[in-house]
């Protein structure tokens, strides 16, 4: 069946691994009782439905949600029900996916105007002569 993240984003039911665990956090009395928290475990290798340019910027932008076997590890403990955790780590995947396939704007390296320099120089020589005049004359 697999799980659905978005309309158009289904990932395969071995791409993503649940475990609950007792977690810090709300919770009332079951806090310490009840293993409210999720971490998700996600195996991208294992989406084939995922683009390559999409894993491999998955994997710059994962940070240290990124273990060192490639799998991105999403742990969710803000609510107090499993299933409500469940769907939080679900749809932070999903935001990091979305993120992983925007394409990124390409800069167009450009080189200041001669305006623009002569502005800065300008600017610098006004804070150097500001400076200038703070420093103490020695009276002879």
């Amino acid at each position: 069946m697999g799980w659905l993240l978005t309309t158009n984003l289904v990932l395969p039911d071995d791409s993503v691994e649940l475990r609950f665990l007792s977690g810090t956090g709300p919770g009332g009395q079951n806090v310490n009782k009840v293993a409210t928290a999720v971490q998700l475990r996600f195996f991208p290798e294992r989406a084939p439905q995922l683009p390559e340019r999409v894993r491999r910027r998955l994997a710059e932008i994962a940070g240290q949600r990124m273990a060192g076997d490639g799998t991105i590890v999403i742990t969710a403990r803000r609510h107090r029900t499993q299933i409500r955790n469940r769907d939080d780590a679900l749809a932070r995947l999903a935001d990091l996916i979305a993120l992983a396939g925007e394409r990124q704007a390409y800069r167009v390296p450009t080189r200041p105007s001669r305006g623009a320099r002569e502005r800065r120089l300008s600017e610098k020589a006004r804070r150097g002569a500001v400076k200038q005049g703070r420093t103490s004359r020695s009276f002879e």
